[in-house]
């Protein structure tokens, strides 16, 4: 094994799309950080969980648990959380007056909802996004192509076509995101007027790694890093929705920085993962990757690609033109 990186900060979400908390240590499991994103906002109207993709308004707000949350927080049992607005009112998700301020901030209709149960799956739902839905959520001109979504495997393809998030979670599509400074430093590099902090871009572990490469994380996908307590299998690169060039609290709004990644870095930043040995995690860990056979997962790949390519043109078939 080779050294991949040292853990230098570790973001925790308690609500979906608002402002992060940086934890020293954590307990990481297979359904991500503890207590990551367990409140999320739900579109009335639509009945749908939704974010700061169509709700950029969330990103001014902050998140903060009222007591250190028990160890069986999660589904189904969300600890209190204190909601800051912009203009430093706080209320707590117990207060049934929350829903109203947050509708009538992000001027929609919506309810602070906790994480629901594992068994209540159709909470977790959401209507097949159409290509106009999708060109919002990744930013995109009309004469601009949709992107390459052929990296996720076809099962989680299956999930995030039918529910807003994966069930027990709040994450978009994984339980953990890893992001290295050196990819930071990467695109600072090619865009110097542009503000690549790490907040825009919503990490759960940034890590500081020894390597040269412009983007160290993406040799990781498919292996596994070991680190003292609780190991992480890197699986594919994040590809960046619109969210990281919004405005957010000290961060301009900036649509050269997804310009950039699309641009330079495929539209991907930092990767997904999901956590192959559960235990705990600290800023200071040194994570050591066991690197991925390529050779003995090369004929599988070729096998898979046509059942991806099959099912990829099936979905986007059926993905509704209109708005």
């Amino acid at each position: 094994m080779i050294e991949a990186g040292r853990i230098s900060a570790i973001w925790r979400y308690p609500v979906k799309s608002m402002a992060g908390e940086r934890v020293a240590v954590a307990d990481i499991g297979v359904l991500g950080l503890h207590a990551d994103r367990t409140w999320a906002v739900r579109d009335v109207e639509h009945d749908v969980t939704t974010g700061a993709k169509k709700l950029p308004g969330l990103l001014w707000c902050t998140a903060r648990y009222t007591a250190p949350p028990s160890p069986d927080a999660g589904p189904g049992n969300a600890p209190e959380v204190v909601v800051g607005f912009p203009d430093g009112t706080e209320m707590s998700s117990s207060d049934p007056g929350v829903h109203q301020a947050l509708s009538a901030y992000l001027d929609t209709d919506v309810q602070l909802r906790p994480l629901p149960p594992l068994d209540a799956r159709h909470q977790y739902r959401t209507p097949l996004a159409t290509k106009a839905d999708l060109r919002t959520i990744f930013g995109l001109d009309d004469d601009e192509p949709l992107p390459d979504l052929s990296m996720f495997p076809v099962r989680k393809l299956a999930e995030i076509s039918r529910f807003a998030t994966p069930v027990g979670s709040y994450v978009d599509a994984y339980p953990v995101h890893l992001l290295t400074r050196q990819t930071l430093r990467t695109m600072t590099a090619l865009a110097p007027d542009s503000d690549f902090d790490e907040r825009r871009f919503r990490p759960t572990i940034l890590l500081d790694s020894p390597s040269t490469a412009d983007h160290p994380e993406w040799e990781w996908c498919g292996g596994v890093l070991h680190g003292p307590h609780a190991d992480i299998a890197p699986m594919i690169p994040t590809i960046r929705c619109v969210m990281p060039s919004h405005e957010q609290h000290e961060l301009k709004r900036d649509r050269d920085i997804t310009r950039v990644i699309a641009a330079h870095s495929r539209r991907c930043l930092g990767v997904y993962g999901t956590v192959a040995r559960p235990g705990r995690i600290a800023e200071g860990d040194v994570l050591c990757l066991d690197p991925p056979n390529r050779s003995a997962t090369a004929t599988g790949d070729s096998r898979a690609a046509k059942v991806k390519r099959a099912v990829l043109r099936a979905v986007a078939a059926g993905i509704p033109k209109g708005g």
